[in-house]
């Protein structure tokens, strides 16, 4: 049996990952005890984290080890960066600001297909966008697990999530709302034909 893959993103309405020149402040701005609670949970389940070489250079930047201390870490932040971590790269060469990250080199396709069959846990990975489209068209990902933050972002939203990705039909398996206003929705995606 194989492990589940779970690519797992934040994004506006309008369906981008991130914004630049603006002031929304983190998680656009809306993250909410019942938001926060929620990551802290999903996080709290065992599993493995995955990402691609320019998230994880982002993630080390905000967040590595030696630049912010454990107590003055945002929770959720503080969390993910404690799980076992599987970094997808040709490029990154170590040493690597992350307590338990592993940097393996090679078609990423390959690589997470190899994962999926060894992994005795299941496998998020948090943005890495260009990452989980090409997994996303190979069929690896089980699961699309997409935060949508109630944001406009048409001026400063940056990083269309599924921009270039190939159609996908999408069986809702899962929704919720949290704080009144944020939606956690997720899918199991199946290749259009």
């Amino acid at each position: 049996m194989t492990a589940t893959y779970t690519f797992d993103i934040f994004a506006s309405l309008d369906g981008f990952a991130s914004y630049d020149n603006a002031d929304w402040g983190p998680y656009w701005g809306k993250q909410g005890l019942e938001f926060l609670d929620r990551r802290l949970a999903l996080y709290g389940e065992e599993q493995r984290m995955v990402f691609g070489a320019d998230t994880f250079r982002l993630f080390v930047e905000m967040i590595g080890s030696s630049k912010v201390p454990d107590e003055a870490l945002d929770p959720v932040n503080g969390r993910m960066r404690s799980m076992p971590t599987t970094v997808v790269s040709s490029t990154l060469e170590g040493p690597y600001d992350w307590p338990d990250a592993t940097v393996v080199s090679g078609d990423a396709v390959d690589v997470i297909a190899r994962l999926k069959e060894e992994s005795n846990v299941p496998l998020r990975s948090h943005g890495s966008l260009s990452l989980n489209r090409a997994l996303m068209a190979a069929g690896l990902v089980d699961q699309v697990q997409v935060t949508v933050f109630p944001v406009i972002a048409g001026q400063t939203g940056v990083e269309p999530i599924f921009q270039g990705a190939a159609d996908f039909d999408l069986e809702l398996i899962e929704s919720r709302t949290l704080d009144g206003r944020t939606q956690e929705l997720t899918y199991r995606p199946t290749l259009h034909v």
